[in-house]
């Protein structure tokens, strides 16, 4: 009997030992609970703005807003479509202004998402980050490599100030729809041993999120709907969720396969003619504040209670209170009647969701 105890004993502590490593490198963790998300993207491209007394009251002003999350956005580059190298520049916020912003937000009662993008210094050509790619293997382990000490470096940051989401990258197609196994080993592994939040990616709504190989590494799928929902300049509210149809048929078919809760890291519209149109690009119709309320409009009603979907962040909010305003044909929603869309739906309760808590993967 003692010599079986003892093997007993032996086997306990390998098996407690084992899960225990797992859990501490991120391999085996306990599923997170799900959050729908009354989200607002915020964004500078300054140093120091972060940090700023303008940037707390403009962070104020948003929690007015009735918004919940809030996705901090920084950014980091690299020369070309074909470098290697990634690194911050004059216009990335320093992690001191990053984190003051996190404070101030929590401070609020709001939870963040840190939400890192990769852009390029040439964008000579129309080139974009959906079009960066290596050319041998000896590249793409060279940009992988650069990728994992930047993204780390936020999941490090996350988790040591409580942040409640990372974003692990923003509409990297060409990246993101192949090296499954580089996406998992070299950054999502490393990520996960050093935050132990939940994470989700922000795929582009064109030929990229349906093909990701990595979802089921993560939390949250993440899609950034930039759907066009018309051809017309002007079309009505009725129309603009008409054009929704089909698109929220792929979305709902693309979600069946992956059985994870889905949300908008980043959406928006102009405040111009032809946001509807082509809502990924910068309109420069005529000014239209209603029309970039309707589509705000089109998109709460289309998904709001949907059992799958759990939040949307709205592009963009700036760092001071004045930002947008009613002359202004950008995305920002500040001070248009879309902000006043915002805050009637954010006030509303949710309806029942999905608990992948216990269903999802």
């Amino acid at each position: 009997m003692k010599n079986k105890s003892g093997v007993l004993l032996v086997v306990l502590i390998i098996v407690v030992g084992s899960v225990w490593m797992l859990f501490s490198k991120g391999l085996m963790r306990p599923k997170p609970k799900f959050e729908f998300q009354k989200g607002m993207c915020y964004v500078t491209w300054s140093k120091d703005r972060y940090g700023s007394a303008a940037s707390d009251e403009s962070l104020e002003a948003m929690a007015a807003t009735g918004t919940k999350w809030v996705a901090i956005v920084t950014t980091w580059f690299q020369e070309s479509c074909s470098t290697t190298k990634i690194f911050p520049t004059d216009y990335t916020p320093t992690d001191d202004s990053i984190i003051h912003a996190v404070e101030k937000a929590h401070s609020l009662g709001m939870k963040v998402m840190l939400k890192p993008h990769l852009d390029l210094q040439d964008t000579s050509g129309g080139s974009w980050r959906g079009e960066i790619v290596c050319t041998s293997e000896s590249g793409w382990n060279e940009w992988f490599e650069s990728y994992r000490g930047f993204i780390v470096h936020y999941a490090k940051m996350a988790q040591e100030h409580k942040v409640e989401l990372l974003c692990i990258g923003t509409e990297l197609t060409s990246v993101a729809t192949v090296k499954e196994d580089m996406w998992k080993s070299k950054v999502i592994a490393p990520v996960r041993e050093a935050y132990k939040g939940p994470l989700t990616y922000a795929a582009n709504w064109n030929e990229e999120f349906e093909h990701v190989k990595f979802w089921d590494a993560l939390d949250y799928v993440g899609i950034d709907p930039y759907f066009p929902l018309s051809d017309k300049a002007r079309p009505t509210l009725a129309e603009i969720k008409k054009g929704w149809g089909e698109w929220l048929a792929q979305i709902e078919a693309f979600q069946a396969t992956v059985n994870k809760p889905v949300i908008f890291p980043e959406a928006g519209y102009c405040s111009a003619t032809g946001a509807a149109r082509m809502p990924w690009e910068e309109s420069m119709g005529k000014l239209d504040l209603d029309l970039q309320a309707d589509c705000y409009t089109a998109l709460l009603e289309t998904f709001w209670n949907k059992e799958w979907f759990y939040g949307v962040y709205w592009w963009k909010w700036g760092t001071d209170v004045r930002f947008g305003g009613p002359n202004n044909r950008g995305y920002s929603p500040q001070n248009k009647p879309a902000e006043k869309i915002v805050k009637e739906w954010y006030a509303k309760s949710i309806g029942p969701k999905t608990n992948f808590e216990t269903t999802g993967k």
